[in-house]
């Protein structure tokens, strides 16, 4: 396994935008084969990092569907997140300041494209199949554009564009960062920035990403204390999931990933969205949770049925959209049984 940052002299944005020396971060587990057509691409999801390894343990691994004893697996942090790609909280190399509220708004296709220069510099000759959930699954759909590159996929969570109501639940959490005093139009200090709106904001999407069955089960009307208040539990369960990513995230980026997945689709600048979807050729395993009311199944099976080599399964949990990264076995499970019958690359 090994971690690292590269760059590139310049890259250019699908709006014309020119980022000079962009950093990329990624991590790689295995090694490529002597054709070079044996990698694994993993996308993560909103507020996720190229760790691939601790957020989806059980798939990445030896013996496991993502086996890094045959692939050589690689996963890189998005643009606009915070954890080592090009993003608001990097330096411009033109002023020697970081980009902050002057980052552009990016696009999920920017990011695939960026992450294609990264494998070309790896040496990577085809990949045998891309897989990410939720804005992952996003990245996935559009690497399936790459045809000759990419021979199969894993979708999982997700949609062909984003929907009315994603955009509406992501705009409630950019009012709620936009609100907050020490926003000051994106230009905060690193020491002082609009934590209070990021909390809320999180604390926002935790909604979205579970459903009322899970919260019902999990914490009903039960009490807990937090600090000399008592308060209910999933209050307390909020406020923790809001503090805990106020530790680890930039306002700036959370902004500006929300943004980039609002701008998706895949049909955008390619002609009629079912007709796209009908030339995405590559065998597909489309992994839809019935209890998700951020991307509800239906949208997995429009991709299913538009898709001609497309196979849906559906994960039947409670925890809604979340399930992806909970009910980690059998999302293993429908995974090794795809690659093992429906994955075009043989070992």
């Amino acid at each position: 396994m090994t971690h690292s940052v590269t760059s590139f002299p310049q890259f250019v944005l699908e709006d014309g935008t020119v980022l000079s020396d962009p950093p990329v971060a990624y991590k790689t587990w295995g090694k490529l084969n002597n054709s070079a057509d044996n990698a694994v691409i993993i996308c993560h999801a909103l507020t996720g990092d190229c760790n691939a390894d601790s957020w989806w343990s059980h798939l990445v691994g030896p013996g496991k569907s993502i086996d890094t004893n045959k692939f050589f697996v690689v996963c890189a942090n998005t643009i606009a997140s915070p954890y080592g790609t090009v993003s608001p909280i990097t330096t411009n190399p033109e002023t020697g300041s970081k980009y902050g509220k002057n980052f552009p708004i990016s696009s999920i296709r920017d990011t695939v494209n960026l992450h294609k220069k990264l494998l070309d510099k790896l040496g990577v000759k085809g990949v045998a199949f891309c897989i990410g959930g939720s804005m992952g699954g996003m990245q996935a759909l559009e690497w399936s554009f790459f045809e000759d590159f990419v021979k199969g996929l894993i979708i999982i969570g997700t949609s062909g564009r984003h929907s009315a109501w994603c955009i509406a639940w992501s705009e409630t959490q950019r009012q709620a960062i936009y609100k907050d005093p020490n926003w000051k139009d994106g230009s905060y200090s690193s020491d002082s920035g609009p934590d209070a709106g990021l909390a809320i904001a999180r604390m926002i999407a935790m909604i979205s990403y579970r459903s009322f069955e899970s919260f019902g089960k999990r914490f009903g009307r039960e009490k807990a204390k937090q600090g000399s208040d008592q308060l209910f539990s999933v209050e307390t369960y909020l406020h923790h999931h809001g503090d805990k990513l106020v530790d680890r995230f930039d306002a700036n980026c959370y902004v500006r990933l929300t943004q980039s997945m609002d701008k998706h689709d895949i049909s955008r600048e390619r002609g009629n969205y079912f007709d796209v979807l009908s030339q995405i050729k590559q065998p597909a395993l489309i992994v839809g949770i019935d209890t998700d009311i951020l991307y509800p199944l239906s949208e997995q099976k429009e991709l299913a049925d538009h898709m001609p080599n497309a196979t849906l399964e559906r994960l039947s949990y409670h925890h809604g959209h979340d399930s992806f990264l909970i009910e980690l076995e059998n999302v293993n499970d429908k995974i090794s049984k795809w690659i093992e019958k429906k994955l075009p690359y043989k070992f």
